[in-house]
């Protein structure tokens, strides 16, 4: 007699966090490693395949493809064109995370008010929709009546339910939607509090989905988590095109945009912002900020040239070194990494000979910057040096490059690039690993000495000094 097989329904599990599956529930994920991430994904509908649907648009050959509808808009804010790779893209969706308080929506408010005020061609204007669900629509009025961002084309909604933000979007048809923040908005269709794995998985695919249907560019408003990545699932940096960062200190007026994830330009740019009272503006040149402006030199300090990105920004380090009443000599920095200054210790310790473990040493950058390019290194070494030997470093003099364990000072990129912007803001000498490589054209009146080990960077210092 024949026998029917029967298939008991096979829930399946999956994780929140990169959407890896499993047939059996684990505590912690096989592909990302993440505790108690794999929740119960639901049961499947059918254990046969998908059947092939009617194609509603048929593939066409690429060359026929209009790219123009797919060119860049500029946002209005230069610095921001600069991280995008020109501007904003029709039917892009973009996150911008970062901080709460650093001001996210401060810029995309702005940018906003721009793109509202900003023509096309033939005259007309562009519609914008800023969908608030962190503030009412009374509190985003005060900041752009502070920032100068009210225009006749930009609308505001506050709303927390996904549903009526999608009908705002609707009837208002814009041209550029932004959503302050992804993490406030709800699904009534699917179960989960706002900000949740589920919920966030929902509002975003939704978003997504009206951004390329519409060709409407979309900006995502995010938060992050306390280690500073992205809250939310990690599928929602696989969804969106581009993934921009925001960085700053509380303290320092400066502020940071890089892009994470970029699909229609470079991923190595940076935007550089000064926020105030009067909103956030872009830093076109932001290099003086980290320099101290004093009219005497001071021993202890000198300026290093670092890359954010492929831009080069001169910054200062300064150094203190003080005689320890205690035991155990203490260690300071702020600004760099306290690892990397450690070991700088040791090896101007070791390798040229300073006594500095009877000292606290004290080791800052200027203007709240952090750099944590290892370029840095020779001119920490050069400001604990001249604390130590108590003497000035010549005016005009910049010094970069990383710093061995054997005292070596080995190359880092871009020398030539770091080399033209610190002679463009007055610097005349410079103090530059050697390097395989040309340095290509340099300006006329700049020395330039190539060393390879940490005494010879310090023998050349004492011999300007002189």
């Amino acid at each position: 007699m024949a026998t029917k097989t029967s298939r008991r329904a096979n829930p399946g599990y999956r994780c929140s966090e990169c959407g890896w599956t499993t047939a059996k529930w684990v505590g912690r994920c096989g592909e990302c490693q993440a505790w108690g991430t794999v929740t119960e994904a639901g049961a499947d509908a059918s254990s046969g395949r998908t059947p092939a649907a009617t194609v509603a648009t048929p593939a066409v050959p690429i060359g026929e493809i209009d790219a123009s509808q797919a060119r860049f808009h500029t946002t209005g804010v230069s610095e921001l064109d600069r991280v995008l790779g020109g501007g904003l893209v029709p039917g892009a969706v973009v996150l911008m995370a970062g901080e709460p308080g650093i001001g996210k929506s401060t810029l995309l408010l702005d940018v906003a008010a721009k793109v509202a005020r900003h023509r096309r061609p033939e005259g007309s204007t562009r519609s914008v929709l800023y969908v608030t669900g962190e503030e009412s629509a009374a509190q985003v009025r005060l900041r752009a009546d502070r920032i100068g961002a009210v225009a006749d084309t930009l609308f505001l909604a506050a709303e927390t339910d996904l549903g009526r933000a999608l009908g705002q979007i609707e009837k208002a048809e814009p041209d550029l939607l932004i959503v302050d923040s992804v993490q406030t908005l709800q699904s009534q269709s699917v179960d989960g509090t706002a900000g949740g794995v589920t919920q966030v998985r929902e509002v975003a695919a939704s978003l997504i989905n009206e951004a390329k249907s519409r060709n409407m560019t979309t900006v995502l408003v995010g938060h992050v988590t306390k280690d500073g990545s992205i809250a939310g699932p990690r599928l929602l940096e696989h969804l969106v095109d581009v993934v921009c960062q925001f960085e700053g200190e509380r303290h320092s007026r400066l502020r940071l945009v890089r892009a994470v994830k970029n699909r229609y330009g470079p991923t190595d740019e940076v935007g550089c912002f000064d926020l105030g009272d009067a909103g956030i503006v872009s830093l076109e040149d932001p290099s003086g900020l980290f320099l101290s402006g004093t009219l005497n030199p001071v021993e202890g300090t000198c300026v290093t040239v670092t890359l954010e990105g492929r831009r080069p920004l001169v910054a200062e380090v300064q150094s203190l070194l003080t005689p320890s009443g205690q035991g155990s000599p203490r260690r300071t920095v702020s600004g760099l990494d306290s690892a990397r200054i450690n070991m700088i210790l040791a090896v101007l310790q070791r390798r040229a000979g300073f006594p500095l473990n009877q000292d606290d040493c004290y080791v800052a950058t200027v203007g709240g910057v952090r750099l944590t390019e290892p370029a840095s290194d020779l001119a920490a070494a050069l400001a604990i040096a001249s604390a130590k030997l108590n003497a000035v470093v010549p005016k005009g003099l910049i010094a970069f490059g990383e710093l061995g364990l054997a005292g070596e000072v080995r190359p880092v990129p871009g020398i030539g690039r770091r080399i033209r912007e610190a002679a463009r803001l007055g610097f005349r000498r410079a103090v530059v690993p050697k390097s395989p490589e040309p340095l290509g054209e340099l300006p006329d009146g700049v020395a330039v000495a190539e060393v390879r080990t940490l005494t010879e960077a310090l023998e050349t210092m004492k011999d300007w000094a002189s």
